[in-house]
């Protein structure tokens, strides 16, 4: 069980949302809170990642921060090892489609950080449509990251992996560790219940 310090200084067990570290609560931080909190976090097998998961980004001045949910990021999805969509989006009538990571667009991403504009919206419906696919774009390991072995999705095509801690039993805390970035990325991942 997961253990968060009292104002006393010693650790208790985290077992409420009220407990809940402020990044988690707010959805912002720094990027050394956010490292901190991870790294108090239970890693997580791939049992417990099975299915799929909706998303939301924590801001911490990364310049992928609100991008994805401007796009209208849903979540991941994962199926089995071998068979992860990493990439889910909201359509505009709600239907839920995958799309392929692209190396290019992380890149412009990185080097030209976009403004957070509803204005953009409509450019980023029509990439997520362009790169629209079907096929698994990810595989899922159990890998170390910062001296804890977690269940961590490896992208096919991209030099990025994400790693997974336990938030609850039906949240996770992931980020995003990009080989051209020395910032990681942090999001938190909500079990979607009730799937077909």
């Amino acid at each position: 069980m997961e253990m968060t310090p009292n104002i006393d200084g010693k650790r208790s067990p985290m077992t409420t949302t009220t407990e809940l570290p402020s990044i988690l609560q707010t959805g912002q931080g720094t990027t050394q809170e956010a490292l901190e909190l991870f790294d108090r976090l239970e890693t997580v097998d791939l049992d417990f990642m099975w299915g799929r998961w909706r998303g939301r980004g924590i801001y911490t001045g990364h310049p992928m921060d609100g991008l994805l949910e401007l796009g209208n990021w849903y979540g991941k999805e994962f199926i089995d090892p071998e068979t992860v969509h990493p990439l889910l989006f909201s359509g505009r009538q709600g239907e839920i489609f995958k799309v392929a990571p692209n190396l290019k667009t992380m890149e412009m991403v990185l080097k030209l950080p976009m403004p957070q504009n509803p204005a953009f919206k409509p450019f980023l419906r029509l990439l997520n449509g362009l790169f629209k696919t079907e096929k698994s774009q990810a595989r899922l390991r159990m890998m170390e990251y910062r001296g804890k072995v977690s269940a961590t999705m490896i992208y096919d095509c991209l030099p990025i992996n994400d790693s997974f801690r336990k938030i609850n039993e039906n949240q996770v805390f992931g980020v995003m560790d990009f080989k051209q970035s020395t910032q990681p990325f942090f999001f938190i991942l909500e079990r979607v219940t009730g799937q077909p």
